[in-house]
């Protein structure tokens, strides 16, 4: 499912227009965004928690020549599933 089917399923499911889905789903990627790139934790409960993690620097090799090159420190972006979604996902 792309952003597109997203909005047309929900707005099918609220009755509200697709204008309208589409402007409160980008609200509410955005705002994830902007509080996961702040450091914070997303909770949505039953459904997963949003949050960075981070990767050390290491030494690793250019696939095409061999040669080691040193791979930076970097921050990254987590999703932690829930209970009730990894239950709806295995069928339980």
């Amino acid at each position: 499912m792309n952003k597109q089917e997203l909005i047309d399923a929900v707005a099918e499911t609220t009755g509200d227009s697709k204008t309208a889905t589409g402007a409160a789903i980008d609200a509410v990627l955005a705002t994830v965004t902007r509080a996961v790139t702040n450091g914070e934790v997303v909770q949505l409960i039953g459904f997963g928690s949003f949050s960075t993690g981070t990767r050390a620097a290491r030494v690793g090799r250019n696939p095409s020549t061999g040669a080691e090159i040193q791979i930076p420190a970097a921050r990254t972006a987590k999703f932690t599933a829930g209970k009730a979604f990894k239950d709806a996902v295995n069928g339980a």
